[in-house]
């Protein structure tokens, strides 16, 4: 298992965009994406990195692996 990196939204949202997830609308600092099939993903956009567990839950509203993500980068 892969030690899950720190990652900024920056990198997360190109990868997702990757994915085909197209921005969908910004609220505050968070930035919510759509996929054509149907799956919806919240990323925050702080100053910091992301959480290892933020990440986790972005992923698996995605409906992807840290590894498909990381190729992505």
């Amino acid at each position: 298992m892969i030690k899950t990196p720190q990652l900024k939204a920056e990198k997360v949202i190109s990868a997702l965009r990757r994915f085909g997830f197209e921005i969908i609308r910004t609220r505050g600092s968070h930035i919510r994406l759509s996929h054509p099939d149907g799956r919806k993903v919240t990323v925050p956009k702080h100053k910091h990195p992301i959480f290892a567990g933020t990440l986790h839950s972005i992923l698996r509203q995605a409906e992807i692996s840290l590894e498909e993500l990381l190729e992505k980068i």
